[in-house]
């Protein structure tokens, strides 16, 4: 069959629009219906969200959407699925796990987290210890997870455990879907800089997972998450945004509004900052029309290590454009936000948050080494670790 064009995807969501009128239109009404056109994710398969068309013509799809004031599915409070569970379920899942699991999570109906990071296996995550010993048709798994971003909001999770003690850290892991409201799964809030407790941890114990829900195969599971951490830096890095969108769009807008706070030195660090926030832009949309052709590689974790680096650069000069104002902030309760917020609030905030940037979706040192070795072709760093089983690591 022939991939749809532009025109034709043009004439299905015309078509859409005037079975399923948003004004007239339940909103998750409207969202399974767009998913069951196959609109939702274009370059997905029919049956599943998609139309086998380009990736490129999303936008021709959203464009008609918008025009006619369509809902969207608050992508910011379902990034994890989107961004990471639905790639990887994609590419690994069976037939079964596609059908059970992408529509609701596309449409918003359950949302995703990702239990990787451990206390003590964060920039070395192959080093996880949260062990799944098979018992029958079952895995049994206990551990600790932690910065685990919407666990408190989350039905499912991405999980991956250690299924083998006796071969290499890299070797002996298997990845899970984990059903967050079975007994055994305790999420506890991590308050942070910022004051609110985005994060959490999560204590496993004795928790049952059917073989059914694994993905991939036993101790393929860093193959895997593999392909779940790419995304997952495509997702942060590399959005797609107007310009002076993001962090710099604040900081250009007091400039511009309140002309009393500028001085020489600061405008030539904000002109400086401004083209590298576009250059950063055009790379990630350069990036986008290189996934039409297949799945993300290492170049995610360059736009993950820029967009860190200039939130983290930018929200410091906005604090300090707006001098004493920027030492003001506005609301230190504890809440537990349902999606993460880069650029809301007010400056204190961007600049408190934007410190977790270099950490999270993986670490700036360990992206450096990841851009070094896979898109530069520098010499990996020695690894004597290689070949050790895992129980026999120094911990």
């Amino acid at each position: 069959m022939t991939a749809p064009d532009a025109a034709d995807l043009r004439r299905r969501t015309r078509e859409l629009l005037a079975a399923h009128p948003p004004a007239a239109t339940d909103r998750t009404d409207f969202l399974k219906a767009r998913f069951d056109a196959g609109l939702a994710w274009v370059h997905y398969p029919a049956g599943l969200g998609g139309l086998d068309a380009p990736r490129s013509l999303q936008p021709v799809v959203d464009a008609e959407l918008a025009a006619a004031g369509a809902p969207d599915n608050d992508p910011r409070r379902i990034g994890i699925g989107l961004g990471m569970a639905a790639p990887t379920v994609l590419g690994f899942g069976t037939d079964e796990q596609k059908e059970r699991f992408l529509r609701p999570l596309w449409v918003g109906e359950e949302v995703w987290c990702q239990l990787f990071s451990e206390p003590g296996a964060g920039s070395d995550l192959a080093a996880l210890g949260t062990r799944a010993v098979r018992d029958g048709d079952d895995w049994v798994v206990d551990g600790q997870k932690v910065w685990t971003s919407s666990a408190h909001v989350a039905r499912w999770a991405i999980l991956i455990a250690r299924t083998d003690p006796d071969v290499p850290k890299h070797r002996g892991i298997s990845y899970f879907i984990c059903d967050m409201t079975d007994p055994g799964v305790e999420v506890r809030p991590l308050r942070q800089i910022t004051g609110e407790a985005e994060f959490n941890e999560v204590f496993l114990t004795g928790v049952r997972i059917p073989d059914s829900r694994r993905l991939g195969a036993v101790g393929e599971g860093w193959k895997v998450a593999q392909t779940t951490l790419m995304n997952e830096r495509v997702s942060i890095g590399g959005s797609r945004i107007p310009r002076e969108g993001g962090m710099i769009g604040p900081v250009a807008r007091t400039w511009r509004e309140r002309p009393g706070l500028r001085t020489h030195d600061l405008h030539q660090r904000l002109l400086t900052l401004w083209v590298e926030a576009e250059v950063a832009r055009l790379a990630g949309e350069r990036l986008r029309q290189q996934l039409v052709a297949g799945q993300p590689g290492p170049e995610g974790s360059g736009m993950k290590l820029a967009f860190a680096r200039l939130n983290q650069e930018i929200s410091g000069l906005e604090v300090e454009l707006l001098g004493d104002d920027g030492l003001l902030y506005s609301d230190w309760t504890m809440r537990r936000p349902e999606h993460v917020d880069f650029t809301g609030r007010d400056a204190g905030y961007r600049y408190l948050r934007s410190k977790g940037n270099s950490i999270e979706g993986g670490t700036s040192e360990v992206l450096l080494n990841i851009v070094a070795e896979r898109v530069l072709g520098l010499p990996a760093e020695p690894r004597n670790d290689k070949d050790v089983a895992w129980k026999d690591l120094a911990r």
